[in-house]
């Protein structure tokens, strides 16, 4: 059955393909385990994104776990198809095939360089040869799926009449959509309307193809750029959550889908489909996923994006919220009562505040969170909207099991003694107990956890490259976050931890970036081992 219809006659319709699984989750200081990957997706699923590009199969295995994961949980329904991204080798499409085949409705995405640069400094390539790779490419997979899309990396640097060329041989050769990206965030808004025009206007049979833009940060331009390239008659956005990427990250999906539901004439009456009621929980949740704070100001889903401090616009916004502000909180997500629940709370109300975040939880699910709320409870005089997504989020993110669990933490630190502190872990089941010294708790803390893991990490070098920590709300019991970067044998990888003592949350963090770092491994020597068996 061929999908080319459906998807390129929607003409008041903008796809939002959502690629925070590859592209943002692909850069430095943003990957997720497993699990992160999934509860991602299940929040991404509920934005009703279009397409969720679920990752590069062919990457790693962890990666084809993931994406193959994410195709049969998210990709059961059909509401979301789901997006594989691939080279243009044979094994590449059929890795990615083999790892998206199981969604209701699977994508492979393929793609090579355009630019003149790329593929003589990159590809080692004349334009003749990437002109029969892509054909070649995109003819294997169309042969094992029905929807394609094939991407001109660093087309915004290509020669246009050699773009033409490609997207018209693509499309005969079967690609149900073609991507226009801005690889490097060179382009501006108007140049980049005017490619896109060009191509509608010189490709045959684009009118058979969705055309989608892919638009990078490096300017500042890419979300403007993004609906430059929609005003010229683009139909795909292709963004990620909190504008997350490769170096100053891609087009933001909450600025790009309130600025077409905000100005939706401005654009002709273009929609998405997106439920903008969850873009904050979404970015709160890869906030708490990655352990990367959203700056305060950034638009939308920013801490300040709804606040007003000049007495002018206060009093303004008190007449009517017009004055100020062009969309409401409520309709991102944001709920203007934030103090709901406290230790006398029960089952009930928790479940249906969640409810009202935008979290379906299952008996299970909520189970643990309730326990998790009532220790919370107790500690703290206040449960806000902000502790209880925070508790969500914690708990997708560790629910797997973990080579290095917290079992016992005490510390001793002052004026006038030495820090120290004594640290009791679950190291696959075992429990083991060391005592360390630093210039501080969270060091002296730090030093105990490397005494203990150090014999299980087959000689690799720890090594703390950055610590930052912060407050989830803004009381003074609140729960600290403390996210942490480290250099395990020469790879970046990043935790994060929540706990009402910011020392707690600090371990947490540094014990989850070990976690991942060893059960990563694990995994591609599992991997590795099953090849070899076959």
């Amino acid at each position: 059955m061929s999908t080319t219809s459906t998807m390129s006659t929607m003409a008041d319709r903008i796809l939002i393909f959502d690629t925070t699984l590859r592209d943002g989750e692909q850069s430095p200081g943003w990957s997720m385990n497993l699990d992160e990957k999934l509860a991602m997706a299940r929040a991404l699923e509920k934005l009703r994104v279009d397409v969720i590009e679920a990752g590069f199969p062919a990457a790693s295995p962890g990666d084809f776990e993931a994406v193959q994961r994410i195709a049969e949980e998210i990709g059961a329904s059909g509401a979301t198809r789901i997006a594989g991204l691939c080279r243009t080798t044979a094994g590449d499409i059929n890795r990615c095939w083999d790892a998206i085949k199981v969604a209701k409705r699977p994508r492979i995405h393929t793609f090579l360089a355009t630019s003149p640069l790329h593929m003589e400094v990159k590809l080692r390539m004349q334009p003749a040869d990437v002109l029969a790779a892509a054909v070649r490419a995109v003819e294997h997979a169309r042969s094992l799926c029905d929807d394609v899309e094939f991407s001109c990396e660093d087309a915004t640097r290509s020669d246009w009449a050699f773009l033409v060329e490609v997207a018209q041989a693509v499309i005969e050769a079967g690609a149900t959509t073609v991507n226009i990206p801005d690889t490097v965030g060179y382009t501006v808004p108007h140049e980049y309307g005017a490619l896109i025009a060009h191509l509608r206007a010189n490709v045959r049979g684009i009118e058979r193809a969705t055309l989608s833009v892919h638009c990078h940060d490096d300017l500042g331009l890419a979300v403007a750029n993004s609906l430059a390239a929609v005003g010229a008659g683009a139909r795909q956005i292709e963004c990620t959550v909190n504008g997350i990427g490769e170096r100053a990250g891609n087009a933001s999906l909450e600025e790009i889908a309130m600025a077409l539901a905000t100005r939706r004439e401005a654009f002709g009456g273009l929609t998405t489909g997106i439920d903008a009621t969850h873009l904050v929980p979404a970015s709160r949740l890869l906030s708490r996923l990655t352990g990367v704070a959203v700056q305060p100001n950034k638009a939308i889903v920013g801490a300040n994006a709804f606040a007003h401090e000049a007495g002018i616009h206060q009093d303004g916004v008190l007449k009517n919220k017009l004055t100020y502000e062009i969309m409401t909180p409520e309709s991102v997500g944001l709920t203007s009562n934030k103090l709901v629940l406290g230790k006398h709370s029960g089952r009930a109300a928790l479940r249906d505040r969640m409810k009202t975040l935008g979290y379906e939880l299952d008996d299970a699910s909520l189970d643990r969170l309730f326990k998790r709320f009532k220790a919370l409870a107790d500690k703290k005089k206040s449960v806000f909207d902000e502790d209880l997504e925070t508790l969500v989020a914690d708990d997708a993110a560790t629910r797997g099991e973990q080579p290095f669990t917290l079992d016992y933490l005490a510390v001793s630190a002052g004026t006038v003694t030495i820090p120290s502190a004594t640290v009791r872990l679950k190291i696959d089941g075992d429990v083991v107990m060391a005592a360390g010294f630093g210039s501080g708790p969270v060091d002296a803390v730090y030093q105990a956890i490397q005494a203990l893991v150090a014999p299980h990490m087959d000689g690799i070098g720890i090594e703390l490259l950055s610590y930052q920590v912060s407050s989830v709300t803004g009381s003074t019991d609140a729960q600290g976050g403390a996210r942490v970067v480290m250099s395990l044998g020469g790879e970046e990888v990043p935790g994060h931890g929540v706990h009402t003592d910011v020392v707690v949350a600090s371990a947490l963090a540094y014990l989850e970036a070990l976690s991942k770092f060893v059960l990563r491994r694990r995994r591609a020597s599992g991997a590795a081992r099953a090849t070899m068996a076959g």
